[in-house]
């Protein structure tokens, strides 16, 4: 019979094919220092809004792994709140919302703090406030008193995926886990500790309910150790999230032994394509800042600048003389002056769409191709 990873002996030995590991990590910190880099660049304004929007996905799309779908103007306005940002818009954030929201603040601006039991467990308490995981009443703000199994399938014919750590050995795993966890000496790179805290957190499963939010918000706080700042500029939850069957299938392989290889390069390239969007949208954000300064001068009305900076955060579908009138609410006639006057000036052009359909686009000097959208939930 196969035995899970904590069933062997120094089960948290872990090793590794150097070699292989050290290139993937390689290409996420040549990435990770290329955007830090960049991220000066940005004015105040641009580097907040960015942090705002990264601790919003990050939050969102954590929950989302786990099925609970969280609202992101709620998400993002809890955060604002707690960051005293002067944010347009801002609607009100229910107890359950403010609770994640602090356990990922707490996590990425006290970044240098250890993670001891007791803040873990404020954590826990924080993602259930009532005490209750759905209808379920669970154990808040401590370990778990019985034994966790991952199924699937019908009542009666379930498939054991994984058997967590036994309740009774959930505690001094734990003090093991936090020992390593806040031992400074231990010479490995941030971002590799990082991998593996939350690996080792999800094989001992600790709570009753919870495990991967609380892991992934460990992954962050080991990521902001990593670059010795608490402001996120990419999210690597949002990324989990959108590869997140591989997630789960390279964690249902990784169980059954102590080298980790796979679930480390998974996690690297998973970072790196965080990183990459992150570029990616960076870059558009300094192209745009670049257009406003170029025709700082231009003669450029509200609307005409409206739409403008839609089209470089990522316009949804064809832009048409019709939606320009309709998102700006004025006349057919108002909207084609607009436009005409844009393409006159340079700034956008006419594209043919085939038959009498026609829409418009930035020119080839100021185009955007999409690579860095993020999209925002509407």
């Amino acid at each position: 019979m196969t035995k899970y990873i904590y069933q062997y002996d120094n089960w948290t030995d872990f090793s590794w094919e150097n070699a292989v590991v050290s290139a993937a990590l390689g290409e996420v910190r040549l990435l990770q220092g290329k955007i830090l880099g960049q991220i000066h660049s940005l004015g105040f304004e641009s580097k907040n809004e960015r942090n705002l929007e990264m601790l919003t996905f990050s939050i969102v799309k954590s929950s989302e792994i786990e099925g609970e779908m969280l609202n992101y103007q709620q998400v993002r306005s809890s955060i604002a709140r707690r960051l005293g940002m002067n944010t347009a818009g801002l609607v009100p954030s229910p107890r359950n919302v403010d609770g994640i929201v602090e356990m990922m603040l707490d996590a990425t601006y006290n970044y240098k703090k250890p993670l001891t039991k007791e803040r873990l467990f404020g954590w826990h308490a924080a993602l259930f406030p009532t005490g209750y995981s759905t209808f379920y009443a669970i154990t808040v703000a401590q370990y778990r008193k019985d034994e966790v199994q991952v199924v699937s399938g019908a009542i009666g014919k379930e498939k054991v995926h994984y058997e967590a750590v036994p309740a009774k050995d959930v505690n001094a795993e734990m003090d093991k886990f936090l020992l390593w966890l806040n031992d400074d000496n231990i010479v490995i790179d941030a971002i590799i500790k990082a991998a593996i805290a939350h690996f080792w957190f999800i094989i001992i499963h600790p709570f009753d309910d919870g495990n991967g939010r609380i892991a992934r918000t460990i992954s962050d706080m080991m990521l902001a150790r990593s670059e010795n700042n608490s402001e996120r500029f990419y999210s690597l939850s949002k990324q989990i999230q959108h590869e997140r069957s591989g997630y789960y299938e390279i964690l249902k392989r990784s169980q059954y032994g102590s080298d980790i290889t796979e679930w480390l390069v998974w996690f690297l390239n998973c970072l790196k394509h965080a990183l990459q969007e992150t570029e990616a949208s960076i870059q558009s954000v300094l192209h745009k800042a670049e257009f406003w300064e170029k025709h700082r001068n231009t003669q450029i009305n509200e609307r005409q600048r409206m739409m403008i900076n839609k089209l470089f955060d990522g316009f949804d579908g064809k832009l048409t003389s019709s939606k320009w009138a309709k998102i700006t609410k004025t006349s057919s006639d108002t909207a084609l002056r607009d436009i005409q006057d844009l393409i006159a000036k340079g700034i956008l052009k006419r594209e043919e769409a085939g038959g009498r359909s026609v829409n418009y686009t930035l020119n080839n000097d100021y185009e955007k191709k999409n690579a860095g959208r993020l999209d925002r939930p509407k």
